[in-house]
């Protein structure tokens, strides 16, 4: 899962998403009242305490203290809302968008825990809290949002004289809180505004309910094997299947957990075909099950309530709502662009699935392709085809290795050293994460901590993803960053490397791209560090670029047994694959953003049983029968867990397509990927400059043109229309 998350519902964010007091750099200064930091007993809500500027204190909370602290940092929260709103002096910029910038710091300190609780080291006991304290985070978002007077004086300030002269960054942010503020029923007066807020709490709860269902399978179904059925698997996935089993008190056996990193790597080398399906349908019925945690009338409760809402605003369907201050504008843009590349790629899955057959017929398999099939034969053609063989590149992709590799990036396009703090000196939420302290190569000052949480255990939800603790702004004195990476790699046992897929490592670099944004922002306001979704992949999945350069595989992709460098054949194998299988991972994503764009622009009264709708509207596309979305409808939690990529999961594609195009501009440049010009305007405009300035604006800055879709369809191998 390539994707950054968010530990509130976007609804929430827009309301939470300030942290510290601030000095105007516009030209009408007022005087800064001297801060005061406020005392708490709840250590949930206590200055961060220790070395870099202080970290939170994980080795020292507990849930039993979530709940009070939650209740005094809302409260506390509410209160500077109230005292912003009944100002009674003229709206400014200071005394209104600063001071809202300036709210919320016990939130903020609180948020980290609870997403670690959330995300990282999750439980029954915290589920059941999680419940409770999600309709409180709604509540207090209706209650600033419908703040009429604080609208009153964002909208003031917004249309002022004052704003003409505001630096970019300051007019930005105030567009960005008028926007927020606009388009989240601070419009709206008397029953409907009741009714929004009605809304939003039940759709909290829904959200909740929908992610913590999908962890429910994940942790039930897990498929124990014995030695028997191991034929076809690799000694490293063995190992670490074996201890999984033990960690769940099946020793002796060997267990394929219900996480794409165990379900993929078990798919493409298992030859135990009734095995594969079983996996298959564990993996892909997440959510579908018979029982509690079935989510198909939840899916339809959260799609009712989202077109109930915005019909209060006056939109057509959900989707016109949510892109609207996107990159894309409006729906129909992004269906164009997915419909670009739709033809294409089921049209070479369809070349795909021929490959595949005639390898299966040729072995006297007598069976039709199946979706359990899909990667165990791509495999075979893969080997046939370039001689190149998935398990052998694996070898030279240990973990560890690759973390050093993305640090040597860091440091030649970015200016960072990453150095170990010392054992125990930072506190950690689990014995694997690790901390580094993160320096300017330049000359050594301190730019914040990367903490890396990289595998897989009860309690974490799959997948990958970045978080920060704490974000970089000046505003009121410099603030260092600490930033997260979470992976869900299989662990290997004591002493052995864990090796990874090529794809992981892909997704190790894209989660990195994300921290690297962290690190490098040079903004003042905090908001100035949130992003706009169909373009907040970007940065990530250029760094993925990064892994196939040759500095890199040279350098780092050496053997896990003998400590040899990737061999050039192999490298050219690699290479020469590299469009290889684009049909199955364009159409498996695509499937799942177009059905999301589908949901979102369908009255729910039309839809009926989402899973029905999906199969109905997917046999309307043409899709492919051996291929299934990336994400199928009962446990796509990018859209129905929260708000943040719902009507949003094409931002995958249309940063795709700026990945694409800027990978070129660097392919083409003289020092190639480690162009210093280029690499330095990348920093410069794509990277620290956050959501300070448009991002089309930005893009522009960086490639002196727009982005082109030709570049996307040759890296994927199809053919480009004029």
């Amino acid at each position: 899962m390539k994707l950054k998350i968010s530990l509130l519902s976007a609804a929430v964010v827009v309301a939470l998403s300030a942290c510290s007091t601030t000095q105007s750099t516009s030209q009408q200064v007022e005087p800064v009242v001297q801060k005061v930091e406020k005392q708490y007993d709840n250590i949930l809500l206590q200055k961060y305490a220790g070395p870099y500027d202080g970290v939170p204190q994980f080795d020292k909370v507990t849930i039993a203290d979530l709940e009070p602290a939650l209740d005094i940092a809302i409260a506390e929260n509410l209160a500077e809302i109230d005292a912003i709103a009944n100002n009674p002096e003229k709206p400014t910029f200071q005394n209104t968008i600063v001071a809202l910038e300036a709210s919320g710091e016990a939130l903020d300190r609180l948020f980290p825990y609870y997403g670690i609780w959330a995300n990282n080291n999750s439980s029954p006991a915290f589920r059941e809290l999680q419940g409770k304290l999600v309709p409180k985070f709604s509540a207090m978002s209706s209650k600033i949002t419908q703040n009429k007077a604080l609208f009153e004086r964002i909208q003031a300030v917004y249309n002022s004289d004052e704003f003409k002269n505001l630096t970019a960054e300051e007019q930005r942010i105030t567009w960005m809180r008028y926007n927020g503020f606009a388009r989240n029923g601070a419009t709206l007066s008397g029953d409907k505004a009741k009714r929004y807020a009605e809304i939003n709490l039940e759709l909290s709860g829904l959200h909740s309910k929908f992610g913590n269902n999908v962890l429910a399978d994940e942790e039930n179904y897990v498929v124990y094997l014995t030695k028997d059925q191991l034929a076809g698997l690799p000694k490293s996935y063995i190992s670490a299947a074996a201890a999984a089993a033990k960690a769940r008190g099946q020793e002796g056996k060997y267990a394929v957990t219900n996480t794409r990193s165990s379900m993929d790597p078990f798919l493409k080398y298992s030859e135990e075909r009734e095995l594969r399906k079983q996996v298959w349908h564990n993996y892909y019925n997440r959510g579908n099950n018979a029982g509690e945690n079935n989510n198909r009338d939840v899916i339809s409760q959260i799609l009712k309530l989202r077109h109930e809402r915005i019909q209060l605003l006056g939109y057509e369907n959900y989707a016109q709502w949510r892109l609207e201050d996107r990159m894309a504008k409006a729906p129909e843009n992004a269906i164009e662009l997915m419909n670009k590349v739709w033809p294409a790629a089921i049209a070479r899955v369809k070349e795909e699935v021929a490959d595949m057959q005639a390898v299966a017929d040729k072995e006297g398999a007598d069976i039709t392709i199946e979706p359990w099939d899909y990667r165990f034969y791509a495999e075979k053609v893969r080997k046939a085809k370039y001689d190149l063989d998935s398990n052998e590149v694996k070898e030279y992709l240990q973990a560890d290795k690759l973390t050093e590799a993305m640090f040597y990036v860091a440091g030649e396009l970015f200016d960072f050293t990453f150095t170990p703090v010392p054992e125990g000196s930072v506190p950690v939420f689990h014995e694997d994460v690790k901390v580094w302290e993160v320096k300017r190569k330049s000359n050594g000052e301190h730019v914040g901590l990367f903490y890396l949480d990289p595998f897989a255990r009860k309690g974490k939800r799959s997948g990958a993803w970045a978080t920060s603790f704490r974000s970089h702004t000046t505003f009121q004195g410099k603030t260092n960053v600490l930033s997260t990476n979470n992976s869900n790699f299989v662990k290997a046992p004591n002493g052995e490397a864990t090796l990874v897929s090529w794809d992981d490592a892909n997704t190790y670099f894209h989660e990195f791209g994300h921290a690297l944004h962290a690190l490098s922002s040079n903004v003042k306001y905090p908001s100035s560090n949130g992003g706009v979704r169909d373009y907040t992949e970007f940065q990530s999945q250029l760094l993925e670029r990064w892994l196939s350069t040759d500095e890199v595989i040279n350098n780092y992709l050496v053997h896990y047994k003998t400590g040899k460098p990737m061999p050039k054949e192999l490298i050219e194998k690699i290479q020469k694959s590299s469009t290889f299988n684009q049909g199955f991972s364009t159409t498996e994503y695509l499937a799942s953003a177009i059905m999301d764009m589908k949901f979102h622009m369908t009255d729910p009264e039309l839809i009926g049983d989402p899973v029905e709708f999906e199969k109905t509207e997917l046999a309307k596309l043409g899709m492919p029968s051996e291929i299934v979305m990336r994400h199928r409808t009962t446990h796509f939690g990018h859209i129905f867990s929260g708000e943040g990529y719902s009507a949003g999961y094409y931002g995958y594609l249309w940063a795709e397509v700026l990945t694409s195009d800027a990978a070129e501009a660097f392919a083409n440049a003289p020092g190639g990927f480690y162009d210093k010009d280029l690499g330095d305007r990348l920093v410069k405009y794509l990277f620290s400059v956050r959501n300070a300035m448009d991002p089309a604006e930005a893009y522009n800055k960086f490639r002196g043109r727009d982005a082109e879709v030709g570049a996307l369809m040759r890296d994927r191998g199809f053919p480009v229309s004029e």
